[in-house]
């Protein structure tokens, strides 16, 4: 039974440590597309460059949802498109979510020191 115990403990310990990671967690494919599309718009040292904007992306999950980020993410691509099919993402109610998002990804990058001065597109 005591042969037992540490095991199981250590389950537990692990179990509670990794609570925080999971809470808010976006999918594997969306953090590297974050990170590659952040360190194109941000050139620098590969290493440092994917530290930082890794570092953006888990402050913008400490801050909202998956489901709130692919929206707002998804608003925020699309204001760009021309014509009447970006007209929709460029509505009152969609505004405020770009609005949302450009604010939060600036104070994500400031916490993260990504250099905004010089932005590739």
């Amino acid at each position: 039974m005591k042969s037992l115990i540490k095991p199981l403990a250590g389950l537990a310990l692990a179990a509670v440590v990794s609570l925080p990671a999971m809470a808010n967690d976006f999918p594997t494919t969306e953090r590297v597309s974050f990170v590659l599309e952040c360190m194109h718009a941000h050139p620098g040292p590969e290493f440092e460059m994917s530290s930082k904007c890794s570092c953006a992306l888990d402050a913008i999950a400490r801050e909202i949802s998956f489901d709130e980020y692919r929206s707002m993410h998804t608003a925020a691509l699309a204001n760009a498109i021309s014509g009447e099919r970006g007209g929709y993402y460029r509505g009152k109610h969609w505004r405020g979510e770009v609005r949302k998002y450009d604010e939060l990804l600036a104070k994500a990058k400031k916490g993260c020191f990504i250099d905004t001065s010089a932005v590739r597109r």
